[in-house]
């Protein structure tokens, strides 16, 4: 039986971490138009309604800020964009929902995207991203492996590359698109598109 004693921690432990989420959320657009270097706790404190002292009560530094923002986003990406390939019936209709759904998701947030190429260079330098760098990574190279183990199922094939090897393929897609929309091109969502639907069948056989 639980104690009231259990349920009062766990409510405080509950609303500590509410709290988290909502100074993150906050803190994310300002993080994602400013970047990596040019941040401080202090200085998102400055973009946020909250002060520098409430968010280093939440947040040992803007590392630990920075990591759970983005841990938050990508797996909020994750979930929607799997969402909208449950449905498809064919190889062909998984391939372009797919791209579709790429192409959303870097339509609908640019800059966040950003931070997170941003994030994941940083890793290269700063020890402390180094395992949420990774465990995010994961969490997308096994979104995309399902997808293709998934198109070549529908497709009565076999995968031809490696988990590693079709994440490397469809995230260059997507970061160079990521560029060529963050500088204006008008084509870059299409090419997107077009890209991801075509790598596919180059992925089975």
């Amino acid at each position: 039986m639980t104690s009231a004693a259990a349920v009062r921690r766990r409510t405080r432990a509950d609303k500590f971490e509410d709290r988290r989420r909502e100074l993150a959320d906050a803190a994310l657009l300002a993080l994602a138009d400013l970047g990596y270097a040019r941040t401080s706790l202090r200085t998102i404190a400055e973009h946020t309604k909250f002060s520098h002292g409430l968010l280093h009560y939440y947040f040992a530094d803007k590392v630990e800020l920075i990591t759970y923002c983005v841990r938050r986003y990508k797996a909020a990406c994750v979930q929607r964009y799997e969402g909208g390939v449950r449905e498809v019936t064919t190889a062909e209709e998984l391939a372009t929902a797919c791209a579709e759904g790429l192409a959303a998701t870097l339509e609908e947030a640019p800059v966040m995207h950003r931070l997170w190429y941003d994030l994941r260079t940083q890793s290269l330098f700063e020890k402390a991203f180094r395992d949420d760098v990774a465990e995010i990574d994961e969490s997308l190279q096994n979104m995309i492996w399902r997808n293709v183990a998934a198109y070549a199922a529908l497709s009565g094939a076999e995968p031809t590359c490696s988990p590693s090897d079709a994440y490397a393929l469809f995230d260059g897609l997507f970061q160079q698109a990521l560029l060529r929309h963050l500088a204006g091109a008008g084509e870059a969502l299409d090419e997107l598109r077009r890209g991801a639907r075509e790598l596919f069948p180059r992925l089975v056989g």
